[in-house]
């Protein structure tokens, strides 16, 4: 007798997405990937249409369409993760009382890799123009329940840059420990970076600094959060 494999549970893919030209070709690639490796998955983009573009507030937005204990896998646009960690962590994410990130390596594979990949070569063997030691975004993967329980991401941070870092510790702190990680690999894709300069990315820096202040203190780490946690409940 042949074994089966059982069905996924109640899963669909969200991607935060606003056109920019750079970026089209990895959004194409990263959903392309998508619908080949998890066909029966719904996938849909989300954009909240704030200026300048808020991807915490994406994220939060793509797990309040969902129901409470359907699994969400939110992939960033240029993200490609490997199907069988993946699929462990939607299995998992049912019952955990953690995000799940469905890989322990981040590779951005810069312009070189990403043509290779796009010329036809497989992922694991494109060039690797940097091992992003810590990551903690690109994929997550959660039920809403799980994602409402520590304040989702934070709004405040506006345009690019900490909010992935600030939720981390948001994460580990409320619920007593980091994300879940699964063994496996992520490739980011190239496109025309962001500014890590100005204003914003100056006030931002500021925001990430009252998490890094916080951290490891629950009651500090709630009465932050506390602002978003009603918006992602």
């Amino acid at each position: 007798m042949t074994a089966t494999t059982p069905p996924l549970p109640a899963t669909r893919i969200v991607i935060p997405w606003r056109p920019a030209p750079s970026r089209l070709d990895a959004f194409e690639r990263v959903v392309s990937w998508y619908r080949s490796a998890l066909p029966e998955v719904p996938l849909q983009t989300v954009d909240t249409d704030d200026t300048p573009f808020v991807l915490a507030a994406c994220r939060n937005a793509a797990m309040r369409a969902a129901a409470d204990d359907e699994v969400v896998v939110i992939g960033d646009a240029d993200t490609i993760p490997e199907r069988e960690p993946l699929v462990a962590a939607i299995r998992a994410a049912v019952t955990s009382p953690f995000v799940q990130l469905p890989y322990d390596e981040y590779r951005w594979l810069g312009a070189s890799g990403s043509a290779e990949y796009g010329a036809g070569v497989a992922l694991e063997d494109c060039t690797v123009e940097q091992y992003v030691e810590g990551a903690c975004s690109g994929v997550y993967v959660a039920t809403p329940r799980v994602w409402s329980a520590h304040g989702g991401q934070d709004e405040g941070f506006r345009g690019w840059g900490f909010e992935d870092a600030a939720w981390y510790l948001a994460h580990t702190t409320l619920l007593g420990s980091a994300p879940a990680r699964h063994r496996g690999r992520v490739y980011a894709l190239h496109h025309v970076g962001e500014v890590r300069a100005g204003a914003a990315y100056d006030a931002n820096a500021e925001r990430m600094q009252r998490y890094r202040d916080a951290a490891g203190d629950e009651a500090a780490m709630a009465a932050l959060v506390a602002p978003q946690r009603d918006s992602v409940s």
